[in-house]
């Protein structure tokens, strides 16, 4: 270990003096390296997918509703919300996307960049839009320390700086107070290397409105360390890996390319400026009338020689060619490429078979690398819904109750009370499922012996809910006894033996 010299800093020394290096890296690898893409994309679509829907669940014992009484409430507030949280217009702040997208742009700016900021607006409402609430989602790289105070993007990189108000401490644009509480954010308008006429400038956000206590801005981020106020991004521990398996994948590609080019070499005594066939090009657009003579070559000067598919070029008196033997693609390049993709995706997280798309192993193995990476996608979404979706709701509920469009008794008076209106869950993408009638009869016997509920089945399994699907079938039975027909049941036998014992099929 003597040559392992290691040296770590604080939380700000570590992560917010580099973060302008590693989130360019990051994004650069995300739009160029398809591993990075998938990494990615692949968490989008499995944390949040279409978007996350919100599912009311208040707290019927502290609020003393009846469960019907409840369940009117919920049904209403969520028609509400799906009013505001629908149409681009009444969510988003620049009118692009509506609120399931911009779910998916929050989640894809945080997983490339480390986090990424809401910031709540307020336009004048209309009869057509209720509500003035709008949420602006601003990427990493404009939250900063303004350089007047002492710090931020300079030649230096160093971010650090100081409000000269009241002496409170930035941190790469995160401002807090003598406790290390977050007590504003400094949104700058342009980017850091944007080019632009417009002087740049600090806004000023407060973590929290005095009055109301509600959020003016959601940060979205995971924390890695203690006293960490930026996060990072998520492909920052495979940067390298990822970037080394580009070039090398790039240099195999070229090598193939160039080496698939046959080009044969004739020894003449033949002027090459009578007989110009050492030229790619078919030497003039056929069939366009008026085309020049070699319009169509890369280049005519005779001292260069292109190549090209069966191309034959003549060559001075004298001069003479030797082909090479590269051995094109590489012996063990695949093998190789799989070894890399499995280390880097246990760096991110998500096996394999998950991140490669490829899933040519057994029906066992094959769940167990989904089963892993669900985990892992459970967790984001988690934190996901803590720092975006329902804060977001919170803040449109509030209006909402101001408004008068949803009743809620108590919601200002009382912070139990406020809480237990607010109790939601946001419903997305289900585990997938390699063998449906395998796992639907093991949800099966976990009913029949109570180790699960109906609705914990229904939601893992489809996301639904169990008892408007329990209406919905009444109703449909009914159609059907009306018109002669039944109703299917499935019955599971406890002792019938599973089709894989033993992994031996494949997926």
């Amino acid at each position: 270990m003597k040559g392992f010299k290691a040296r770590s800093g604080s939380p700000n020394e570590d992560i917010s003096w580099n973060n302008a290096t590693l989130r360019q890296r990051g994004r650069m690898l995300y739009m160029s390296t398809p591993l990075a893409t998938s990494a990615v994309n692949t968490n989008r679509t499995k944390v949040v997918g279409v978007g996350l829907t919100l599912k009311s669940a208040i707290n019927r014992d502290v609020l003393g509703l009846s469960p019907e009484a409840a369940k009117e409430w919920q049904k209403r507030t969520e028609a509400e919300f799906r009013l505001w949280a629908d149409r681009k217009q009444n969510c988003d702040a620049i009118g692009i996307n509506n609120f399931d997208a911009l779910q998916q742009l929050a989640l894809v700016s945080w997983l490339m960049s480390g986090d990424v900021f809401a910031v709540i607006k307020r336009y004048p409402a209309t009869p057509v839009r209720p509500y003035s609430l709008r949420i602006h989602l601003v990427e990493a790289d404009r939250v900063s320390t303004p350089y007047r105070l002492g710090g931020g993007r300079g030649w230096r990189g160093i971010t650090d700086g100081e409000n000269e108000k009241n002496g409170n401490k930035i941190y790469d644009g995160v401002e807090v107070d003598k406790n290390g509480m977050v007590v504003a954010y400094h949104v700058s308008n342009n980017y850091p290397w944007q080019l632009t006429w417009d002087p740049i400038e600090w806004t000023r956000v407060e973590a929290y409105g005095p009055r109301t206590g509600l959020p003016n801005i959601l940060h979205i981020m995971n924390s890695e360390r203690c006293d960490q106020y930026r996060g990072v991004t998520y492909l920052a521990q495979v940067i390298e890996p990822l970037l080394q398996l580009r070039r090398y994948t790039e240099s195999e590609l070229m090598a193939a390319l160039v080496q698939s080019f046959f080009t044969a070499w004739i020894v003449t005594k033949t002027d090459p400026n009578e007989i110009p066939t050492n030229e790619v090009g078919a030497g003039s657009i056929v069939g366009v009338p008026g085309a020049n003579p070699g319009e169509d070559n890369i280049s005519d000067d005779r001292n260069e020689y292109e190549m090209g598919p069966g191309t034959v070029a003549h060559l001075e008196e004298g001069e003479d060619i030797k082909f090479g033997s590269p051995n094109i693609p590489t012996a063990g390049f695949d093998t190789f490429v799989k070894t890399f993709c499995k280390l880097i995706g246990a760096g991110l997280g998500i096996p394999y078979d998950v991140l490669i798309k490829e899933y040519n192993s057994s029906y066992s193995s094959a769940r167990a690398a989904l089963l892993d990476a669900w985990e892992d996608f459970r967790m984001r979404r988690k934190w996901f819904v803590d720092d975006f979706c329902q804060p977001t709701y919170e803040v449109w509920l509030a209006e909402a109750v101001a408004l008068g469009r949803v009743n809620a008794p108590g919601f200002f008076a009382d912070p139990l009370i406020r809480a237990a209106w607010c109790g939601a869950r946001w419903i997305g993408p289900v585990q997938g499922s390699l063998d449906p009638l395998k796992e639907a009869k093991a949800a099966v016997l976990q009913i029949q012996h109570a180790l699960k509920t109906h609705e914990q089945v229904t939601r893992e399994t489809g996301g639904g809910d169990w008892d408007e699907n329990v209406e919905q079938l009444t109703a449909e039975n009914e159609k059907l006894a009306a018109a002669g027909g039944g109703g299917i049941r499935m019955e599971v036998d406890p002792n019938e033996k599973d089709d894989d014992e033993g992994g031996g099929e494949n997926a």
